[in-house]
């Protein structure tokens, strides 16, 4: 994605813009890298979360952030919302998002990470609003690693040397606060698959998760669907020979509830690496909201389990933001080996995208 977006940023400024379109346009196109089969149609529906700007003068890759309803309202009297409730596709997301980073009060948020003097941001969620402190103690204690905010106040340590990615996260996500889910996600990208096999996925599968003629399949569609028991929820033995793209990755919590889902998106059994992607804030601070992970595999067998120790797991887990309570799980590896009374992690296929999945491969 960081080549892509310098290469943007050449061909925006350049004078032969309109002659370079279809260069950049065939450079970007998946099938470079991903064929025409299902897993091209996979990175299709992961590129549409992920926009490339140009902010503060900087070429930024601007992600969908992950947003749910009442994830920072424990020491609220009310519920915290989120747009869309963490539901909403990602073409609607940024046509609030690209509002939202014309406004003026983003302007003046930029304005402030390029004062040339370090603070502490203060973002307040509930409110929408943010606030600075130039206090030289504030500022220390943030360096000594004494964080002072809150679930709804989150507190950053800014260099006042302009915006990074991170930054813009953190306002689309506290001041916005819009994004996606975990299994909103997943849906989309399930969706999308559907959509470019020739079938309508929600209208498949409405009658059977009893959803109302002509509702948005989307706003009831959920991680428990994904681990439920439903005859268009097929169990996959884990094994990496048994896996396949657009299967799906269910994790536990440490009371061992399945609450967290992410999507395959190829396996290279000569090289030994799998790629899923997922939308989460519990990882590296450039990588929070939608993005790719990977699982290193010997190719010379591919009878190990998703459980085997053996597997390395790249995705590392840390706290959404910096100075907050570590997460439980150092890793995704960690995470879905993780054996409560309930079990492991599990892998589960949608059923009726089996043929959907055949004819785009043909």
């Amino acid at each position: 994605m960081l080549l892509f977006a310098i290469i943007a940023a050449f061909f925006i400024n350049s004078p032969s813009c309109a002659a370079q379109t279809d260069h950049l346009a065939s450079f970007s196109d998946p099938s470079k890298i991903w064929g025409n089969g299902i897993e091209r149609v996979i990175e299709e529906a992961y590129r549409q979360c992920i926009r490339t700007k140009i902010i503060s003068g900087r070429v930024m890759n601007i992600r969908l952030p992950f947003a749910v309803n009442n994830d920072r309202d424990t020491l609220l009297e009310t519920e915290l919302d989120f747009y869309g409730g963490g539901k909403a596709s990602p073409a609607e997301l940024w046509t609030v998002i690209e509002e939202i980073l014309a406004s003026q009060p983003f302007e003046e948020y930029i304005a402030a990470l390029s004062s040339g003097r370090e603070g502490v941001i203060i973002f307040d969620i509930p409110t929408q609003t943010w606030s600075i402190s130039t206090d030289l103690f504030d500022i220390a204690r943030m360096k000594a690693g004494s964080y002072h905010g809150l679930p709804h106040r989150p507190y950053v340590l800014i260099s006042g040397k302009g915006a990074l990615e991170r930054d813009v996260y953190n306002y689309l996500y506290c001041i916005g606060r819009i994004g996606i889910d975990c299994s909103g996600f997943v849906w989309h990208i399930l969706a999308y698959i559907g959509k470019r096999g020739g079938i309508d996925l929600g209208k498949t599968l409405n009658p059977v998760l009893g959803i109302p003629y002509g509702a948005d399949t989307s706003q009831y569609i959920g991680t428990s669907f994904f681990n439920s028991r439903s005859s268009q929820i097929i169990a996959v033995d884990d094994r990496i020979r048994n896996l396949r793209p657009a299967d799906i990755i269910l994790f536990r919590d440490i009371e061992g509830v399945i609450t967290h889902s992410a999507i395959i998106q190829s396996i290279d059994f000569s090289r030994g690496i799998l790629r899923y992607l997922q939308c989460n804030n519990v990882a590296p601070l450039d990588e929070r909201g939608v993005h790719e992970s990977f699982i290193h595999f010997n190719p010379a067998n591919t009878s190990v389990s998703l459980t085997d120790p053996s597997l390395q797991w790249t995705q590392i887990r840390f706290a959404p933001f910096l100075g907050e309570e570590d997460t439980p799980f150092a890793d995704d590896g960690a995470r879905y080996r993780y054996n409560s009374v309930n079990g492991r992690g599990r892998v589960v296929r949608v059923r009726a995208l089996v043929p959907v999945i055949e004819r785009i491969n043909r």
